[in-house]
């Protein structure tokens, strides 16, 4: 029997101008939820997906500015994009600095169809190499977030976390992940290069779909969707390469359950390869 689990995704690569102060980041908003809304109203989603901080601008001078431009969960990012999701009746992820009892965090934050939150995501893994500079700024996370819509299930992580395979491995294995939605904001610095490489090794070898979903901008852009088997037609696909993409992807368990039944490698995995004997 198929499973008719099936979702519609919409993934914006959107533009996020400098700022440093709480009334830039709120008229950014402002526009990023029109433009979301403007989609909607042409072609419904189920889910939408935003980038890695999506809210503000990412960059030394904005996190030299997080006392007011972070916010708690429960803040203008949260009340722009609440709004939003009931309007449209779909769930949205996004991205902001959230504002912590001990410091603060790079956090993907998911609304549902009734406005509510569905749960939020700290990032676990933070970045100091390139353009970021996150573990001077940022706490690291402490959980993670799965969530369901329509049967599938969903889950959130944040750019550098796609460089450490056991993640996302423990997602799918131990989690029962369909989609996970890689929210980062690729700069084009020495590893912009490998990052595609990541974005396909991680959807092939968990058989998910992947999404890796950059920000627009001169230094940004080249968002990569990935289908859980390289053997499907289009089984991936490259945004824009600086500017504003916004664009449609539908997802299904059964091709998941299709590729796996082919490709069985996730099944023929051992359970433990610590304990095997060591021969020199």
């Amino acid at each position: 029997m198929t499973n008719p689990a099936q979702l519609r995704l919409l993934a914006c690569q959107i533009n996020i101008p400098l700022m440093t102060q709480a009334a830039e980041r709120d008229a950014h908003l402002a526009r990023s939820a029109a433009l979301v809304s403007d989609a909607l109203e042409h072609d419904h989603a189920d889910l939408v997906a935003l980038p890695e901080l999506s809210s503000i601008d990412y960059s030394r001078a904005a996190f030299d500015h997080l006392d007011v431009l972070a916010e708690p969960l429960d803040g203008p990012s949260f009340k722009t994009w609440s709004t939003v999701a009931a309007r449209h009746k779909t769930h949205i992820a996004y991205s902001f600095a959230r504002r912590g009892n001990v410091g603060n965090y790079i956090t993907i934050a998911v609304v549902g169809p009734d406005g509510a939150l569905v749960g939020h995501y700290d990032k676990i893994h933070l970045c100091q190499y390139g353009a970021s500079m996150e573990k001077e700024y940022f706490a690291r996370g402490q959980h993670l977030l799965t969530f369901k819509v329509n049967g599938i299930t969903c889950t959130p992580i944040i750019c550098y976390d796609i460089r450490i395979p056991e993640l996302s491995r423990a997602l799918t294995i131990t989690h029962g992940v369909d989609l996970i939605l890689h929210c980062g904001a690729y700069a084009r610095d020495e590893s912009f290069a490998t990052w595609h490489d990541f974005a396909t090794t991680r959807a092939l070898e968990n058989q998910v779909y992947f999404l890796s979903l950059n920000r627009a901008g001169e230094q940004f852009g080249n968002s990569a969707f990935v289908l859980p088997s390289m053997g499907l037609p289009d089984a991936k696909t490259v945004f824009q390469d600086h500017d504003e993409d916004l664009r449609y992807f539908d997802i299904d368990a059964e091709t998941i359950a299709r590729t796996r039944a082919s490709y069985t490698f996730l099944s023929d995995r051992l359970d433990d390869y610590e304990t095997l004997e060591h021969k020199t």
